[in-house]
């Protein structure tokens, strides 16, 4: 990396994305400052005695924290937010006070501080896309609220962008996965839940058909673009993916295959809105950003045996 070691502030560090970010931020070197108030995130996730890793608990509501937490920062990684679209829905009033109000306070702090600010977007804000592969010039139609704030917050970006010249980069993330994240949680994904029943010796239920697509990308590779969006001059949005579509029945039949062939699958009733086709155009994540570096079967053998799950490293 031809920066310099910087000061990055990693809010939501304590994550499932954001931890794996900060291993790799610190395995290069530089010092990071994560603010969480833990109420997803797990503090075991974190290497709390890293000599260049300071944590602070609290909330983006707080305006003195958060802005003590800018201080010397020389960017941000925000992360935090409410992440589940069936919560968005249940509560849109509550979600849309942490996903945009929040994502604001944010922006004013990088305002004052000069700070370039890189974000987690969604492929939410595609919703169901008419054109397959997605690039970052299609037409964005969120068939959710969780998809419209994240919509929201990069119309902020752009606003700031213009009027304050604020350095600026939104991550149209598309499905991650990998080691910590929580199968529990409501934004968990097919795949953690999949590993989960397997490990549990459980069938693997599959909504509806099956043939819902999807494009997959392991954290580590999320990671390795968080960190080059951070030191990247790029504004705007990107797309981070794996590139390839895969079906929720294949996904279920590669791991029972993977798991020595031992497993089963169960249908079940399909969620409401649940997006068929899923697959992102990542020209723009490889020309200015990182290539995906971990095949699917390769990051979900990994996932099963248990990898990575509290090592301290995604390089």
């Amino acid at each position: 990396m031809k920066d310099q070691h910087k000061s990055i502030l990693v809010i939501g560090g304590a994550g499932f994305i954001g931890s794996h970010t900060v291993d790799l931020l610190l395995q290069e070197g530089h010092r990071v400052r994560v603010l969480d108030n833990f109420s997803s995130g797990r503090k075991e996730n974190l290497p709390w005695e890293h000599p260049h890793l300071e944590i602070v608990s609290g909330d983006l509501e707080d305006g003195v924290l958060l802005e003590r937490a800018f201080d010397q920062a020389q960017a941000v990684l925000h992360l935090a937010a409410q992440v589940s679209v069936q919560r968005s829905l249940e509560d849109p009033l509550g979600s849309c006070r942490q996903n945009i109000l929040n994502f604001v306070r944010v922006l004013e702090q990088a305002r004052r501080h000069g700070t370039r600010v890189v974000y987690a977007s969604s492929a939410a804000v595609y919703g169901d896309p008419e054109v397959l592969p997605v690039d970052e010039q299609a037409p964005v139609r969120p068939v959710s609220p969780y998809g419209l704030e994240k919509y929201s917050n990069e119309l902020y970006a752009e606003l700031y962008g213009r009027i304050h010249g604020l350095s600026h980069l939104g991550l149209r993330y598309f499905n991650v996965y990998g080691p910590r994240q929580d199968p529990g949680s409501p934004y968990s994904g097919v795949i953690s839940r999949f590993a989960d029943q397997i490990r549990k010796g459980q069938a693997l239920t599959v909504r509806g058909d099956g043939l819902q697509e999807r494009d997959f990308i392991h954290v580590a590779d999320v990671a390795r673009a968080n960190l080059a969006a951070l030191f990247a001059s790029l504004c705007g949005v990107v797309n981070i993916a794996g590139g390839q579509v895969t079906t929720v029945r294949r996904l279920a039949e590669l791991i029972i295959e993977l798991h020595g062939g031992k497993g089963s699958i169960e249908g079940v009733p399909p969620l409401p809105g649940d997006i068929r086709h899923s697959r992102a155009d990542i020209g723009r994540m490889q020309q200015f950003l990182i290539a995906p570096g971990i095949p699917l079967d390769q990051g979900l053998q990994d996932l099963l045996d248990g990898g990575m799950s509290r090592a301290r490293s995604v390089g």
